[in-house]
């Protein structure tokens, strides 16, 4: 049976052996540099210490995400784009969306297999995601333990584990 990331709940954790502790950190506004927000030449400098060249649309998708701590799709960048009056194209969005993720100025968060959000915070962290209204929370890397991992297949390392919770409303 493939991994599907897209089909990972908490049932699965269980699964797969593992025991998650959830202790009720959630962070909604961290107070760390990166967090703050930021100013055209803030997002200036971050493009050029990821070793994204500074181009003008570049800098446009950058002001819309990189603003503030936020968990945006590409549709709403765009949108946020054509409010502001930018031309920038769908495509450039995507090809810009691509090469921050690449170069770690953003993270990419795949809640499920049509729906992909860029996520402005890029330390360790995990999210709740309502499935009723799309909305993701920071859940602080505290605030989450795991314990017994499952043993690395031969050949690989670990490079991160970052868990997303889905909820929903209570039904009443």
């Amino acid at each position: 049976m493939a991994f599907s990331p897209y089909a990972l709940n908490l049932s699965m954790w269980e699964f797969f052996g593992l025991d998650l502790v959830y202790t009720s950190q959630v962070n909604r506004s961290q107070p760390t540099q990166e967090m703050h927000k930021m100013n055209r030449q803030d997002i200036l400098n971050r493009l050029v210490e990821h070793d994204v060249a500074p181009t003008s649309q570049r800098i446009e998708v950058a002001e819309v995400l990189l603003s503030r701590p936020q968990h945006l799709s590409a549709d709403q960048i765009i949108d946020k784009l054509n409010e502001h009056g930018s031309r920038v194209s769908k495509a450039t969005v995507y090809n810009t969306l691509k090469l921050f993720s690449k170069n770690g100025l953003i993270k990419e968060l795949n809640v499920d297999p049509s729906r992909r959000y860029y996520d402005s915070t890029t330390h360790a962290h995990h999210h709740f995601y309502n499935v009723e209204t799309g909305e993701l929370i920071d859940i602080d890397e505290a605030g989450v333990s795991i314990m017994g991992l499952p043993e690395l297949p031969n050949g690989t390392e670990r490079e991160s584990v970052e868990i997303l919770i889905k909820i929903k409303s209570r039904q009443s």
